[in-house]
């Protein structure tokens, strides 16, 4: 009874929330397909505009009527900020609601440990956040590197696009799961554990974006005139002191360190969240 449960539960996970897995697919598609209708479609047709210009102002206007740079910066605010519906997920339908509704006590009694249970329930939607959350990513490099001249509104160290365009796509994913599932185990209740949830991945999303300028050493460098700094610069700092023209700044250049730190912080994160919820789970399934 007990090996026949456990094969069963990937595929009662599977037919349990098939919407929702085609809801994230759509949500992986649909924006994966619009970033390529941006970069063969819109991208070039900014460009020949831009050629064809006579003056500045029809050049600006024209510009201005594809907004290619505004659109990949809504774009990547998607991408970025799609964590929240998957903890929404994890909090209310994936655990929450199964423990409000006894669910998962009955298949306790199956022959089914709380331990493979909560495992079965956690794998597959993690493999599809990781798959998904990469495919976004790989996607969002493409078309940056292949247009960035064209980026005049969105920069690499905005919240957003610093998330879409590196690995805290996956990371931030893998998070949301971990925490829905630890307040839904804590607390029991699809609403609140749904609403802690998102509250929860949104509050740590903030914490690690305002302070993501100190997790990597700034260069700090100071001029006698005013300086100009390279184009791409994050200037977390500036002003003018006793000794001329100052600036605290990341180059580009720490795109990755800076990206490797925090997706180290935030993976930490989630293994300390899945930790906790099996010591939830297991001191209330005793």
């Amino acid at each position: 009874m007990s090996a026949t449960a456990l094969q069963g539960l990937p595929r009662t996970v599977l037919r349990l929330h098939r919407t929702a897995l085609l809801v994230w697919a759509a949500a992986v598609v649909a924006p994966a397909g619009w970033l390529v209708y941006l970069n063969e479609v819109t991208a070039p047709a900014t460009r020949r505009a831009e050629r064809a210009c006579a003056h500045v102002d029809v050049c600006t206007a024209a510009f201005d009527s594809f907004d290619y740079s505004g659109t990949v910066g809504w774009t990547a605010t998607l991408i970025g900020y799609s964590y929240l519906a998957v903890a929404a997920f994890a909090g209310g339908a994936l655990i929450g609601r199964e423990l409000e509704s006894g669910t998962a006590h009955l298949a306790w009694t199956q022959g089914v440990t709380p331990a493979r249970w909560l495992t079965a329930k956690l794998a597959l939607p993690a493999l599809a956040v990781a798959a998904g959350g990469l495919a976004l990513v790989l996607v969002f490099r493409w078309g940056w590197s292949a247009n960035e001249d064209l980026l005049t509104t969105a920069h690499w160290y905005e919240g957003a696009v610093f998330v879409a365009r590196g690995p805290l796509t996956v990371a931030y994913g893998l998070c949301a799961l971990a925490l829905g599932a630890l307040t839904a185990l804590l607390l029991r209740r699809t609403l609140p554990a749904l609403g802690t949830a998102v509250a929860a991945t949104w509050l740590t999303g903030f914490l690690l974006g305002r302070y993501r300028a100190d997790l990597w050493p700034a260069l700090t460098r100071t001029w006698p005139s005013e300086p100009d700094l390279p184009a791409g610069t994050w200037r977390v700092n500036w002003g003018r002191n006793a000794d001329g023209y100052f600036a605290v700044y990341h180059p580009a250049s720490h795109f990755w360190p800076l990206q490797s730190v925090e997706t180290g912080i935030v993976l930490t994160a989630t293994v300390l969240a899945t930790i906790a919820g099996y010591a939830v789970l297991r001191r209330r399934a005793a």
